[in-house]
């Protein structure tokens, strides 16, 4: 009984309800990151420089990026074909083992807690909430609200055949509990769960979470891998460069298909420490040995310096100098759909001549 005021006491301490003093990321407070980086540098002193210097201006008459039409009967339909859609921003459509998979579903107007105001979509989303097929399984990276929307989970979560299976970082349950939805589990760094055939872990990276400006890092972070029999796919959300992915190299490398980041990235000073750019994008490529990675989150939203259409052209002069062939590291149209067979390491596929996973530019 000695023991119950400190233990009422220590357990005063704690904000963080998921606190283990043996994780080194875990905090009183919240989650940190693995490795040491620089603190959070000034917002404010980034919008003054945007004020005084102003930022690079867009195309006259907007940009022109080309919008394809999925072919929604057979993504409805399909439930045997490896195939990758790319929705938007970090907003990717997997099918995988008859599973289908959305990685950050936003599908609203805008990233912001305000519908007036906010980064504001540049390209619609190529499938629109009311044309997906069934989706099974929600990973959700942080609470950014570029990656975590409001009424894109609401409405998945009312979708026709029942709600998908949402997997989100420590910390996100009590919200998603808040907007009535409750079919959600909650992982820790390195921690996985099965689920319709596949192993889902959530891995780290470097970056960090709030909504408000009075919850900064309250709940976790991360990345995921989704471990099919025959293939691993990973999803890195947001990140900053960081030795994470050697380490997730040395756990589960190499990777079949990793989803990467090359946007909002500038200024450099700012931005550092939570994305990478392309260049480092072509070094996280390596880190994970992936055999071929995809960019997203370009192209949707302006939310940094840089111009909407950079990204890619600084991503194939980073591949140039590495000496990668551009299909290894592919672009996708908003709306393109990639067949994945040729990645599957499936009994029936090793004696065929292995196909390439993207045109003839991205040859082996």
């Amino acid at each position: 009984m000695r023991l119950l005021p400190t233990a009422l006491l220590l357990a005063g301490c704690h904000s963080n309800p998921y606190y283990d003093p043996a994780k080194p990321h875990h905090t009183t407070k919240g989650f940190r990151n693995n490795y040491p980086h620089e603190p959070p540098a000034s917002v404010w002193k980034w919008k003054w420089e945007q004020f005084w210097n102003g930022v690079p201006k867009e195309p006259e008459g907007g940009y022109q990026f080309e919008l394809v039409k999925p072919d929604l009967n057979f993504l409805a339909a399909n439930r045997a074909q490896p195939t990758l859609t790319w929705i938007g921003h970090a907003t990717l459509l997997l099918q995988i083992g008859g599973v289908n998979v959305l990685t950050d579903p936003h599908l609203t107007e805008r990233a912001s807690p305000l519908r007036f105001a906010g980064p504001k979509r540049r390209v619609p989303p190529a499938i629109p909430l009311d044309a997906l097929p069934h989706i099974d399984i929600v990973v959700i990276s942080h609470n950014h609200y570029d990656h975590l929307d409001v009424q894109t989970v609401e409405g998945l979560n009312a979708q026709s055949g029942g709600p998908p299976q949402f997997f989100v970082p420590l910390g996100l349950k009590p919200w998603f509990a808040e907007h009535g939805i409750t079919n959600v589990l909650e992982l820790d760094w390195w921690e996985q769960r099965e689920h319709r055939g596949l192993k889902i872990h959530l891995l780290p990276v470097q970056h960090w979470s709030a909504r408000t400006p009075f919850d900064r890092n309250q709940t976790l972070w991360g990345s995921w891998l989704l471990e099919h029999p025959y293939f691993k796919f990973y999803f890195t959300g947001d990140s900053g460069y960081s030795r994470d992915f050697q380490d997730i190299a040395r756990r589960f490398g190499p990777i079949d298909l990793a989803a990467i980041p090359i946007g909002a990235y500038e200024p450099r000073w700012f931005m550092k420490t939570m994305h990478v750019n392309p260049e480092e994008a072509v070094k996280i490529h390596r880190d994970l040995r992936a055999k071929y990675s995809v960019a997203v989150h370009w192209g949707t939203f302006r939310m940094t310096d840089e111009t909407l259409d950079e990204p890619p052209r600084r991503l194939a002069a980073a591949l140039a100098a590495a000496g990668i062939p551009a299909g290894r590291f592919f672009v996708m149209k908003h709306g393109d759909t990639r067949k994945l067979e040729a990645l599957f390491k499936m009994p029936s596929t090793l004696s065929r001549k292995r196909k390439d996973l993207v045109d003839a530019s991205g040859t082996d």
